[in-house]
């Protein structure tokens, strides 16, 4: 019987509290988005660790590298519409060129955002982040890698942009599962086409569509991207190579991020392969339900069924 869903932010949360207790230099940041952000567990079990700076995410990323730079691991969460656009420059420098070890973490990634609407719709922060060198950048599908993504972050010795959805999310993976920065993994396997997702919105949508095609007689590969930079280039190299068609999706702007790595890896290997990039068309958000928004972008599974038809 499969896990019933789990709320991402309440992973997120336990995940921290537990890390916290083995290693005392773990902290959190915030920036007055405790509630939303699901860290209050944190607050609780370590007062002293917890830092709330207010409506100022700049100033958190800094504060954030100067905890960093006295040895400790900051984990810092916010929108990831502020956690991207308002404070890129001091990620940039003083978590990222300073050689520091900051975690920020990106909530309400895309449509997640909802009714929060156009100005806090995140489109484009990974097309940002993937900019920064060496930085990891990773987006978990459910909450097992949630959690091993987390844990993987803390033990990494470097800056970390973790995308995070908070609502509940399937559990797409068993507890025993292994995860790595910079790989990837097969949710489905199929011969005729291939699908290559991130994040759990899409791994979601992705799976439905594999449901609605196999009822039309196409076997569609799912693979679940897990980390854009570093990126599982073997990974999609294969799948373009055995399904000879071949899509990507994401929950942002489809020019810069998931679809340009998946781009770029397959023209640079020279594959001949029929291809079509699925995500936001250089478009801003706009304000309704997650589900009214995918229909809007033309992200929902039967989008995806539709677009995986028009390579045949």
């Amino acid at each position: 019987m499969a896990e019933a869903p789990k709320e991402m932010r309440a992973v997120y949360a336990e995940t921290l509290v537990a890390l916290g207790a083995g290693n005392r230099n773990i902290v959190v940041l915030e920036a007055d988005l405790m509630k939303a952000t699901g860290t209050g567990p944190f607050q609780k079990a370590y007062p002293d660790r917890t830092f709330n700076v207010g409506v100022a995410e700049a100033n958190m990323v800094g504060v954030a590298a100067g905890l960093s730079a006295s040895g400790k691991i900051p984990f810092a969460a916010t929108f990831a519409c502020f956690a991207s656009r308002r404070a890129f420059d001091q990620f940039f420098i003083s978590g990222n060129y300073a050689r520091l070890n900051v975690k920020l973490v990106g909530t309400d990634p895309g449509v997640c955002a909802a009714f929060n609407g156009g100005t806090h719709m995140p489109f484009e922060d990974l097309v940002l982040m993937r900019a920064i060198p060496k930085l990891v950048i990773v987006e978990p599908s459910d909450p097992v890698s949630l959690k091993a993504m987390v844990t993987r972050a803390a033990a990494y010795p470097g800056c970390v942009y973790l995308r995070l959805q908070r609502k509940s999310s399937p559990v797409l993976y068993p507890e025993t599962e292994q995860f790595e920065f910079g790989r990837g993994k097969v949710l489905r396997d199929g011969t005729d086409a291939a699908v290559v997702s991130l994040g759990a919105l899409m791994a979601g949508e992705a799976l439905k569509a594999a449901d609605l095609l196999k009822a039309e007689g196409i076997d569609l590969a799912v693979v679940d991207a897990l980390s854009l930079k570093p990126f599982d280039a073997e990974l999609v190299l294969s799948y373009a190579k055995k399904c000879g068609r071949f899509v990507s999706l994401e929950n942002g702007q489809r020019a810069g991020a998931l679809g340009s790595a998946c781009a770029e890896t397959i023209a640079e290997a020279g594959i001949a392969v029929r291809f079509a990039r699925m995500g936001i068309d250089d478009e801003f958000g706009e304000v309704g339900t997650q589900d009214w928004l995918l229909s809007r972008y033309k992200l929902t599974a039967a989008d995806i069924a539709a677009t995986v038809k028009k390579l045949f």
